[in-house]
């Protein structure tokens, strides 16, 4: 887009984030130097009126379904011991992601949900991305409507809106060897959790084999199911980071750089804008310089803290990942905000449970 195109587009930008188009979206993804800081100037402004100045967090645990999972009783009893251990550590939120291993029993994905809320009662239990929520229902041979419904009547609050990487099926064919559900199955479970009463994050892996184009595209599809269900939480644009050793698809990116990681979380505050009003940085995959830019381009969160706990540290697939309360204060006060910790709907925390410090 020619530099005089690049300005206009900044300047609907700063007026009017919703009478961008597509072709304008696309160029403010590749700005650089001058126009890039403008643009997360605009995208920053945008996040104090939408989400307002402090920086957000929840203390959650992470659960690795596949190897807490397996249903026999020692490994319920398991489950239920960590839920209660990140309850007295402060958690509000357990999070568990995965398959279930190979046979455990046929309802195993509820008894996980049972197990938390008897070992943690009151915790938010967010589990069970989309290809996880069509697994479950093959098991019991039910449909993922009659699942989720059984599932959130048993304890589930919300699900994770992950697998979605780039919503397109040829990316996704591109980047074959994982859980990839067509994008019309993705979205059509995503939506179901929300018309039974869940909510979920919305998620995008980006830097990989996706093109400007694909990612706009992603970004709009994400905003009209929040018009229609107003289902999701949050938005997190993770940058892709390649398994080690694995071997990528022909020109596939190794990852987005730095300057890709700002420019998408701006404008993804922009084209999300009253539809989906927090913006997640992924710490785990960052260092602490390009986490601050975030949070002065466009993003108001952190996500969760990630406890580890005692009794299995290794229970969760980020083991050794984690944050303290002085970690996120620390980070907030470089940029001058404060910090809240928040429940996973993004509510006030009500009881006197600690931070870990």
């Amino acid at each position: 887009m020619p530099p005089a195109d690049l300005r206009a587009a900044l300047r609907t930008a700063a007026s009017d984030p919703d009478r961008l188009s597509d072709a304008q979206a696309e160029a403010l993804l590749g700005a650089d130097g001058g126009a890039l800081a403008e643009l997360c100037a605009t995208a920053d402004a945008l996040r104090a009126r939408r989400a307002g100045d402090e920086v957000t967090y929840v203390v959650n645990r992470n659960l690795d379904v596949e190897r807490v999972g397996a249903g026999t009783p020692a490994a319920r009893a398991r489950v239920r011991e960590l839920a209660a251990e990140a309850q007295r550590l402060g958690a509000t939120e357990v999070c568990a992601q995965g398959p279930l291993p190979p046979g455990a029993p046929a309802d195993g994905y509820l008894d996980l949900v049972r197990d938390v809320a008897a070992g943690a009662p009151g915790i938010h239990l967010h589990a069970f991305r989309p290809p996880e929520v069509a697994d479950a229902a093959a098991r019991r041979g039910s449909s993922p409507r009659e699942f989720l419904e059984a599932a959130r009547e048993a304890g589930l609050g919300s699900v994770p809106g992950t697998a979605a990487r780039i919503l397109d099926d040829g990316v996704r064919e591109r980047l074959a060897g994982g859980p990839d559900l067509p994008v019309a199955r993705w979205v059509e479970l995503v939506t179901t959790a929300h018309e039974v009463g869940l909510t979920s994050t919305a998620t995008m892996v980006h830097g990989h084999v996706e093109s400007p184009a694909q990612q706009v595209a992603h970004l709009r599809l994400l905003a009209s199911i929040a018009e229609r269900t107003g289902g999701f939480t949050e938005f997190i644009p993770m940058p892709f980071v390649p398994p080690p050793g694995a071997a990528l698809p022909a020109g596939c990116r190794p990852g987005p750089d730095a300057r890709e990681v700002r420019a998408v979380t701006a404008v993804a505050r922009l084209l999300l804008a009253g539809r989906i009003d927090h913006v997640q940085a992924p710490w785990p995959k960052l260092d602490e310089a390009l986490v601050r830019q975030l949070l002065a381009g466009g993003a108001d969160d952190l996500g969760g803290l990630l406890v580890d706990g005692e009794l299995d540290p290794a229970a969760g697939q980020e083991q050794g990942l984690t944050r303290t309360r002085t970690d996120v204060e620390r980070t907030a006060a470089a940029l001058g905000r404060g910090v809240r910790r928040r429940t996973t709907r993004y509510g006030e925390v009500a009881d006197a449970r600690p931070t870990p410090a």
